[in-house]
């Protein structure tokens, strides 16, 4: 399972934007210095968190990108989402199916239902990580305990 540079970048340049919450908020130029990214590929990542709603931006010689909602209503599923997807949907079997037109197994698979369950295992995860509490200063850090096996997973905090 891999994080892609899109997610990465994505999230710290996000991260750069809620860290610099004020009136005009902070400039493409100034986060690609911070972020050491090119000035497209941090436009190209602002357009995409804009349209997610995640971010909103100001013209003008002191314009520059903003939060679009409070920081602690910003869960991490909902920037993931925006930025890549999800380890594993509907169209994951199809994409994996080999030289045939549909995944051989796709009537008895095993393997499937293993991604739905790490998929949702992450989905809850992401969904209580709120971009605030990577903005703190000592960030509060989340684990999955399992009970017993075969128990579902909680979170603890």
């Amino acid at each position: 399972m891999k994080i892609s540079a899109q997610e990465e970048y994505g999230l710290r340049i996000l991260m750069q934007i809620g860290q610099h919450e004020g009136a005009d908020g902070i400039s493409i130029p100034e986060i690609s210095r911070l972020e050491g990214l090119s000035n497209h590929n941090v436009a190209k990542l602002c357009r995409i968190l804009r349209l997610a709603g995640l971010i909103k931006s100001s013209r003008g010689n002191v314009g520059g990108y903003s939060l679009a909602k409070p920081a602690d209503r910003i869960m991490l599923s909902e920037v993931l989402s925006a930025l890549g997807g999800r380890l594993y949907d509907e169209e994951f079997c199809e994409n994996h199916a080999g030289a045939l037109n549909f995944c051989s197994n796709s009537m008895d698979c095993s393997v499937r239902s293993l991604w739905q369950i790490i998929q949702v295992s992450i989905d809850k995860v992401l969904e209580n990580i709120s971009l605030k509490s990577l903005l703190e200063p000592a960030p509060t850090l989340y684990h999955i305990t399992p009970n017993k096996p075969g128990n579902r997973m909680k979170l603890a905090k």
